[in-house]
């Protein structure tokens, strides 16, 4: 079992809660969390990089001079990738880095992204959060009392537009539902903030 320490709104640990590894695989499985995480960030390329080849920059197709008797070396076209502004050598061209994993990897990948946040303690539950407006001030200043520096995540039950509307403006801060959470940014953010409902739907959810 782990032990998480539960902060109310002032930055008060006000208690702990236990979770039990073996409902989020009970292990860290890195080299599937790699190959996910390599998933996510080729499917965010946007693969537009172009390069023209020989045939498609700018030049003459006559032969620049003769093969022979010149005492120069031979060339054929001024449009040579061995030339200045000539051709690109297997430059880049336009494509679709996009490739998909199987659902039951990427949830795999996603509990073993949670449960190292677990273990690494680097995991904050927040209780009492509902926000009656959207205000950043409030929430950088409720960050602060938490003791969290750089990046964070922040999982929340449901869609809660005063709170994202609260995040959305705080440096290296994501404000989401937990039902959106995926491994990659699970791992890129250095802490895991969820309000004490979320986790417990967190907890749910792998329970059935």
């Amino acid at each position: 079992m782990i032990e998480i320490p539960v902060f109310d709104t002032t930055g008060k640990e006000v208690g702990k809660v236990s979770v039990d590894e073996a409902a989020f695989g009970g292990k860290v499985h890195l080299k599937l969390l790699r190959d996910v995480v390599v998933m996510y960030l080729a499917n965010k390329r946007q693969g537009t990089a172009s390069t023209k080849r020989r045939g498609e920059v700018e030049g003459s197709t006559r032969k620049p001079w003769k093969q022979k008797h010149t005492g120069r070396a031979r060339s054929g076209t001024v449009r040579s990738p061995l030339w200045r502004k000539g051709g690109v050598i297997f430059g880049p061209q336009p494509r679709d880095y996009r490739y998909d994993m199987p659902k039951q990897m990427k949830r795999h990948a996603l509990d073993s992204a949670l449960l190292s946040k677990f273990r690494d303690k680097e995991t904050k539950i927040l209780s009492g959060y509902a926000p009656a407006k959207a205000k950043t001030s409030e929430f950088a200043k409720l960050l602060k009392a938490l003791g969290i520096q750089g990046s964070v995540l922040v999982g929340t039950k449901a869609i809660d537009k005063n709170a994202y509307l609260s995040a959305r403006n705080v440096p290296r801060t994501m404000l989401m539902p937990v039902a959106d959470f995926n491994a990659y940014d699970v791992v890129k953010h250095k802490t895991l903030l969820l309000t004490k409902d979320a986790f417990e739907a967190l907890v749910a959810a792998r329970k059935g």
